[in-house]
């Protein structure tokens, strides 16, 4: 399904070599860029790139080995647009199941009855068929679609029920889109060309087509050090990952959470659907329950689109 939805969406593949006129020059290999079209000329393509790389003093540009190919665009989302359908509010949470493993080692989510339709009779004979089903839910707060305040590493620090709203809830948002990247570790270096000041930035890895599958526990995406220290640095006000921890599980010096959670950003972990937003031009929200004493809790994510 997912790969239909962007049947449409066409890109160029290049190599690129710029002159510059006071001597010296860069060049590109496999660059990939999005297009709108079928096509797309030598000319605009190095328009783009002394745009796009805000080059000075260009001089000559030579385009090489130009193809067309069928990716999903990375700069746009193009899922409403190839559906025929727009909507305001996009839903960014995972659907939990009772019984499903959402986090490595971790109590399994479970749905049980409290109170049931039938066992609710005796407390409204009064008043026949008016009926009421009460649940209970057993889990661990840090899984699923989940926000992670500073007291999920700092004692002392603002717990979920400390947290302003409006550090959680209709924020200017970003997607840094990185589906297909080698490797598993987020570095500062994808991070750097966006603009994250006063942002939630979401950071798109492709890892939640694995939701509800063994694959998902493993081996998932997560921040290095020095692309945490990014985004603190450049002022991000939340960070959000489409992955089960924004850490990798096997370092347990969590150097992600500990420089994000000290500077007092969020994080959310477990999204989905970002391929439905833009890059840019929405606002995000992450809300949990006002619950005091927990240091983590589940949310319903969404974006309302601009």
């Amino acid at each position: 399904m997912k790969d239909s939805a962007f049947v449409n969406d066409k890109r160029v593949q290049f190599d690129f070599e710029v002159d510059f006129t006071n001597g010296g020059g860069i060049q590109g290999q496999g660059f990939r860029l999005d297009i709108d079209g079928e096509d797309i000329s030598d000319q605009e393509l190095a328009d783009y790139i002394i745009k796009d790389l805000r080059l000075l003093m260009a001089g000559e540009v030579r385009i090489h080995n130009k193809q067309i190919i069928r990716e999903r665009h990375k700069r746009k989302s193009t899922v409403a647009e190839n559906a025929g359908v727009r909507s305001t509010l996009i839903d960014l949470s995972h659907t939990v199941v009772s019984g499903m493993h959402t986090y490595s080692n971790i109590l399994k989510q479970q749905v049980s009855d409290y109170l049931t339709y039938e066992e609710s009779e005796d407390r409204y004979s009064h008043s026949p068929g008016e009926t009421f089903q009460t649940d209970r839910v057993n889990r661990a707060a840090n899984t699923v679609t989940v926000i992670e305040t500073p007291a999920h590493r700092y004692g002392g620090k603002p717990d979920v029920a400390e947290l302003p709203i409006d550090s959680l809830a209709d924020l200017d948002g970003i997607v840094i889109r990185l589906e297909g990247m080698k490797g598993r570790a987020v570095s500062r270096q994808a991070l750097a060309a966006c603009n994250v000041r006063d942002r939630a930035v979401l950071i798109e890895t492709g890892h939640a087509t694995l939701w509800g599958t063994p694959a998902y526990c493993e081996n998932h995406p997560y921040l290095s050090r020095d692309a945490a220290e990014f985004l603190r640095d450049e002022g991000a006000i939340l960070v959000a990952i489409d992955s089960m921890n924004i850490d990798d599980t096997d370092d347990p010096q969590r150097p992600a959470h500990s420089i994000l959670l000290e500077a007092g950003i969020p994080i959310v972990a477990n999204l989905c659907n970002l391929e439905q937003l833009p890059a840019e031009g929405f606002r995000f929200s992450a809300v949990p329950m006002k619950l005091q004493c927990m240091s983590a809790f589940p949310v319903r994510a969404w974006a309302r689109l601009l």
